[in-house]
C-alpha cells in the first residue's frame, strides 16, 4: 500500500509492535504457495538449505545509496558472520555484485535468501536496510548467506495465536497482507529442508514477539548480536566450516562416461567442474536411485548461479539443460533430504 494512503495509528500503539523483516521471494516462487504438496504427499516448505552459497565463496557487495554511517554499520555487522564462516565479503560496489543494498526508509528491512540474490535484476537491490536498529544489518546478512528466520524452525515449539499476529502485522509499521504474514511469521519450515540446531532464543535470526502472539505463552526477546549457537552453527560442517578440507572439484568430461560418486554423510556437498570450449546447449544430469538437488554456476564463477533443479531427470534425479558460453562451470550436488539422506549416484555432462 502506498505510504500516502496508509492510516497511521497513534505512535504509542505503533511503538509496541516489533520490527519484523521480510524474507523476499524471487518471482518464480511468488507464483506458488509457500507450502505445496511434495513427493510422498507430504508438505514441502521453502528449501532454505538449497540457497546456501558454495563453501568458501567471496560475495561482492554494492551499496545503492546510504550515508557513510549506514554503510559503515552494514560492513561492521556483515563481518560478524565472516569471523566464523568460511565466506568473504568484498565491498567493491561492483555493478554485478551478488548482494546489492538499498537504504529505503519506507521499505522496511528485508533480504532475498542466499543464492536467490542471483535471480534479481542488477538494477534492483537484493537487500533493504530501511531501519538499522540493534543487529538488523547482521540479521539481513544472515538471510543473504542462506539463513532463515529462527522462529520458523519446526523445533521451536511456538504455537501462534494466528488471529492476533495477523491483526497486529496488518497495521503499522508493517501493513502486511495475510499471505506475507503467514510466509514471514506463521508457516514453519519442513525438517527435511533445513539444517539447524535446537531452537535458539538468543539467535540474531530471531525477532522479539510478545506473548500475546502465541497460545502457549511463549515470547521472545530482541537479539542484537550473534549468539553462541549462531557462531558455532555457521562455522560447523552443516554451514560454512573454515576447518573443512577444500578439495578441488572433480573434473567432468563433456560427453564422457558418467562419474560415480556418493553422498556419504548427511548434509554433504559434492562439487564438480567442466570446461566448455564452444558455446551451445549442454545437459548436466545425475543418475541412480538417490534423491538429489543440483545447482550450476558459471562461467568462471562459483557464485553466479545459472540454474538449479530437483526432479527434472529420470525418477528422483536432477537435470539441468542450459545454453552455455565458453568457460569453466561448477556443479554442486546435495541430497534432497538433509536430515538423513545419503546414497550413491552418477553425474555426467553432454551436449544438448
Amino acid at each position: 500500500m502506498p505510504a500516502s494512503t496508509r492510516k497511521e495509528k497513534p505512535a504509542a500503539a505503533a511503538t509496541k509492535r516489533p520490527h519484523v523483516c521480510i524474507d523476499r521471494l524471487p518471482a518464480h516462487e511468488l507464483a506458488r504457495p509457500q507450502l505445496t504438496i511434495g513427493r510422498g504427499g507430504g508438505a514441502r516448505a521453502i528449501i532454505v538449505i538449497s540457497k546456501m552459497w558454495p563453501n568458501g565463496s567471496t560475495l561482492r557487495v554494492r551499496f545503492m545509496g546510504g550515508t557513510a554511517a549506514q554503510k559503515n554499520l552494514a560492513r561492521q555487522q556483515a563481518l560478524w558472520w565472516t569471523e566464523h564462516a568460511n565466506l568473504h565479503f568484498d565491498f567493491n560496489d561492483a555493478p554485478d555484485a551478488e548482494i546489492r543494498i538499498a537504504f529505503n526508509a519506507n521499505d522496511g528491512a528485508w533480504s532475498y535468501v542466499g543464492t536467490d540474490c542471483q535471480g534479481i535484476p542488477l538494477n534492483q537491490p537484493t537487500m533493504n536496510l530501511g531501519f538499522m536498529t540493534g543487529g538488523t544489518a547482521a540479521h539481513e546478512f544472515g538471510h543473504a548467506i542462506g539463513l532463515g528466520h529462527e522462529h520458523l524452525s519446526p523445533t521451536g515449539g511456538i504455537q501462534w495465536n494466528e488471529a492476533q499476529v495477523i491483526h497486529d502485522l496488518s497495521g503499522s509499521p508493517n501493513f502486511w497482507d495475510e499471505a506475507t504474514i503467514r510466509h514471514n511469521v506463521i508457516n514453519k519450515y519442513s525438517t527435511s529442508q533445513i539444517r539447524g540446531t535446537v531452537f535458539d532464543h538468543d539467535s540474531i535470526m530471531l525477532y522479539a514477539f510478545p506473548a500475546s502472539w502465541t497460545i502457549n505463552g511463549i515470547s521472545t526477546h530482541s537479539n542484537s548480536v550473534l549468539s553462541a549457537l549462531d557462531k558455532s552453527f555457521i562455522a560447523s560442517s552443516q554451514a560454512y566450516p573454515k576447518t573443512a578440507t577444500t578439495a578441488e572439484p572433480v573434473l567432468l568430461t563433456i560427453g564422457g562416461v558418467p562419474k560415480s560418486a556418493s553422498i556419504g554423510k548427511t548434509g554433504e556437498e559434492d562439487l564438480f567442474r567442466f570446461k566448455v570450449t564452444k558455446a551451445g546447449k549442454y545437459v548436466v544430469e545425475t543418475g541412480g536411485t538417490t534423491d538429489l538437488v543440483m545447482k550450476l554456476f558459471g562461467p568462471n564463477s562459483q557464485t553466479a548461479l545459472i540454474a538449479e533443479d530437483d526432479d527434472s531427470g529420470v525418477g528422483l534425479n536432477a537435470r539441468i539443460i542450459a545454453t552455455l558460453l565458453p568457460g569453466t562451470y561448477l556443479v554442486q550436488i546435495r541430497h534432497y533430504n538433509l536430515a538423513n539422506g545419503t546414497g550413491n549416484y552418477t553425474v555426467k555432462v553432454r551436449k544438448g
